[in-house]
């Protein structure tokens, strides 16, 4: 309590350790929230909670209380699970996951067993796609190491997996980050596959200044 409250005058580390996929993980205190980054970037409950938080705004929360399963590509610590359960949605979450460091974190200091709707699968989200064949109303994408957004995100069969898993008037929310003219072409080829599919999108850049979100609807 005490850390917590300290933190509200400035930064209080309570964690840091290695990961062999996000090379370091860090805990602390910012303004009495615990906020889990990677050296150069937020994983969970700071901006990036802010960023998912508005594009799943944008696709509508009385919309998201109506689904039924929704699927997060990179978890980290969770907390677009939390946004998930703050709008309402009760429907099942399975969350894929590559950092095993990662989930172990979530587990202890954000609690992720309290939602009772959620599945943790620990696995690299190109296999996970390639072997599922279940079909979703919401896939969130969220997959990030360190700042950087593994190529495999843009595979048009990569792609075409994740807009094959899509219920009916389904919804994709990809979360991406551009730093410069290649990244951003990157994401205008992956919007120019998702029209060539005869899937509708909506493009929202600027979010927190680097992040742009690509919300796709079957």
């Amino acid at each position: 309590m005490l850390k917590r409250l300290l933190s509200y005058l400035y930064p209080i580390r309570i964690l840091r350790k290695p990961s062999d996929v996000s090379q370091s993980l860090e805990l602390t205190y910012v303004n009495g929230k615990l906020l889990l980054d990677s050296e150069n970037a937020n994983y969970s409950y700071g901006s990036l909670q802010r960023v998912l938080f508005f594009g799943l705004q944008q696709i509508g929360f009385e919309k998201i209380r109506e689904m039924n399963d929704v699927l997060v590509l990179g978890v980290a610590g969770g907390s677009v699970i939390e946004s998930l359960d703050k709008i309402g949605f009760r429907g099942r979450i399975t969350g894929v996951e590559i950092d095993a460091e990662v989930i172990e974190i979530a587990w202890k200091y954000y609690n992720l067993d309290r939602f009772s709707n959620l599945e943790i699968v620990v696995a690299d989200a190109s296999e996970f796609m390639r072997s599922n064949r279940k079909k979703y109303d919401l896939i969130v994408i969220d997959v990030f190491t360190d700042r950087n957004m593994p190529m495999f995100l843009y595979d048009e069969d990569f792609v075409d997996s994740v807009l094959s898993s899509l219920q009916t008037n389904g919804f994709i929310l990809f979360n991406t980050i551009v730093l410069d003219d290649m990244m951003q072409q990157l994401n205008n080829q992956y919007c120019a596959h998702v029209r060539s599919r005869n899937y509708s999108f909506e493009v929202l850049p600027r979010q927190e200044t680097y992040n742009e979100l690509i919300v796709v609807k079957n």
